[in-house]
C-alpha cells in the first residue's frame, strides 16, 4: 500500500490526522502545513489489525508526531458495526493519550465529498447518498453543496436506516428537487429497486480518492471550529442490534433445551 501526496496543504495551517473504516475500504489522511498525505487501503476485517500500523506509517512519512497533531478526525458512521467501533476506539484512545480533540466525520457525507466534483460538473447541488446496510436495508441521507464557504455541506435530512420501500416512499412524498443526484454502494445491490426520479445516478468510478475527500472534510470542519473533547467520541449506530452476544446465544440455546 502506497501513501500518496494528493492535495495542496490547507490555506489555514493545521495538522490533522484522519481515518475512516466504515466500509469495505480503509482511508487515512495526514494534513500538515506542507502537504496532505493519503492512503486508501482494504478495510473490512483487516481494519482492526491494519489501522494502527498504517497510522504509524503515515505519521512517519509525514515526519509528524502524534503530539504535533491539532485534532484527530474519524468516520463516526453510519456504517459497518465493527468498522465504526474500530475507528471510534482508536480515535478516542489516541486523542486521550495525546490530549487532543476529535472531529467526528459523517461517513455518508464522506461519500458525497468523493463525488462533489462530478456532481458540480453536471450542474447539481444536492446528492442523496444510499449505502448498502446489508439485510435488505440502506443507510441514506441527502446533502447540499453550498460552495467554498463556512459549512460547505448542508445536511438536509439526518442519516437514517431505511428499507427499500421506506426510502422510495420518502422520495415520493418529499420528492428531491431537479438538481439532485443519487450515489452510493446500495446501487450495486438494489439499483433497479430504487425509484429515484429526480436526477441522474453518479457511478463509483467517477469518485475521487476517499482518503483525499476525508482530508478535505477534516480541514473544512476544523476551520469551522467543529472539534470535540475526546471523551465525547461516539459512533453513530443506526441499527440497535446487529448480533447476539455469546452469553445471549448460550441463554437462547438453554431456553430452547428446557422448552
Amino acid at each position: 500500500m502506497v501513501i500518496s501526496a494528493t492535495a495542496a496543504p490547507p490555506a489555514l495551517a493545521c495538522r490533522l490526522l484522519g481515518f475512516d473504516t466504515a466500509t469495505e475500504s480503509s482511508s487515512l489522511a495526514l494534513v500538515t502545513p506542507q502537504q496532505v498525505l493519503t492512503l486508501d487501503a482494504p478495510g473490512g476485517s483487516q481494519a482492526s489489525t491494519r489501522l494502527l500500523p498504517d497510522i504509524r506509517q503515515i505519521l512517519m512519512q509525514g515526519q509528524c508526531r502524534l503530539t504535533d497533531i491539532d485534532a484527530i478526525a474519524f468516520g463516526c458512521g453510519p456504517g459497518a458495526f465493527t468498522g465504526l467501533r474500530t475507528a471510534c476506539s482508536v480515535a478516542q484512545g489516541l486523542a486521550l493519550g495525546a490530549g487532543k480533540p476529535v472531529i467526528p466525520l459523517d461517513s455518508l457525507m464522506l461519500v458525497a465529498e468523493t463525488l462533489r466534483a462530478s456532481m458540480v460538473a453536471i450542474g447539481a447541488d444536492t446528492i442523496w447518498v444510499a449505502q448498502d446496510a446489508r439485510m435488505g436495508e440502506i443507510y441514506a441521507a441527502p446533502y447540499r453543496w453550498q460552495g467554498e464557504r463556512r459549512g460547505r455541506w448542508q445536511t438536509l435530512r439526518a442519516p437514517a436506516l431505511y428499507s427499500i420501500d421506506a426510502l422510495n416512499a420518502v422520495w415520493s412524498i418529499g420528492a428531491p428537487h431537479a438538481l439532485s443526484v443519487l450515489a452510493g454502494s446500495a446501487l450495486r445491490e438494489m439499483g433497479m429497486r430504487l425509484r429515484f426520479v429526480a436526477g441522474p445516478v453518479l457511478e463509483e468510478h467517477a469518485a475521487d480518492s476517499r482518503a483525499s475527500a476525508l482530508a478535505q472534510l477534516a480541514i473544512s470542519l476544523w476551520q469551522d471550529g467543529i472539534a470535540l473533547d475526546a471523551s465525547l467520541a461516539v459512533p453513530l449506530y443506526l441499527r440497535d442490534k446487529v448480533a447476539l452476544t455469546t452469553a445471549e446465544r448460550d441463554a437462547d440455546r438453554a431456553a430452547k433445551a428446557v422448552a
